[in-house]
């Protein structure tokens, strides 16, 4: 095969790779994190790969969870939460399968974040992290999960959004997200969080 067919085909496979993520990105399905998909959230947490060190309590433990680093500790911590009702975040679903995480929030209910203080009657829920099955990444998937967050939070009484994501090449905080993300998704710049993280803002979309 010469090289002009070889890179035919590569287009090609490329073209169909493309078409069938676009057919599977339009079959997801979000739903909050609560007790009825509890089991959805920490089958996902404990695949391979999957923040079961973590289990995003990093930005909510309290001072008194904070001595408490081991995973099941941290497990326990976050399902206890879900257990008193109180909102965490929003999980991705492809046919019936959950696929990605995303936090979000009350800000209250995260450590200090380094966002400027809300405005009277302004209700700001946070996105703080994310995480996505490595076969659904490259497809989209984190701006698809920020507009749906959005909108659950908005659903919920969200006024603003907040975000706080860093530089495609900061070389910590990734899990929050990438500044061009968000400028795409209509964020807007309002602050700086310690030396790399942004604090990011837009209005809660209202259905």
């Amino acid at each position: 095969m010469n090289s002009r067919s070889q890179q035919s085909e590569r287009k090609t496979k490329a073209a169909r790779s493309t078409a069938s993520a676009a057919v599977e990105t339009s079959r997801l399905v979000f739903r909050p994190v609560d007790r009825q998909t509890w089991p959805d959230f920490a089958a996902l947490f404990e695949e391979r790969g999957g923040p079961k060190s973590c289990w995003c309590m990093v930005w909510r433990a309290t001072p008194g969870e904070a001595k408490a680093r081991d995973g099941a500790s941290r497990r326990a911590q976050i399902e206890a939460r879900v257990e008193a009702g109180a909102p965490i975040g929003l999980l991705a679903y492809c046919e019936a399968k959950p696929i990605a995480w995303c936090s979000i929030a009350p800000r209250e209910t995260y450590r200090p974040l380094g966002g400027p203080p809300a405005a009277p009657d302004e209700k700001i829920w946070s996105i703080v992290c994310f995480f996505i099955k490595r076969s659904w990444r490259g497809q989209g998937l984190a701006a698809s999960l920020i507009e749906a967050a959005a909108a659950e939070a908005a659903r919920r009484g969200a006024t603003t959004i907040e975000a706080y994501p860093v530089d495609p090449n900061s070389p910590s905080y990734r899990f929050m997200g990438f500044v061009p993300l968000f400028e795409a998704a209509g964020f807007r710049e309002v602050g700086q969080a310690g030396a790399r993280r942004r604090v990011m803002r837009r209005t809660a979309a209202r259905s």
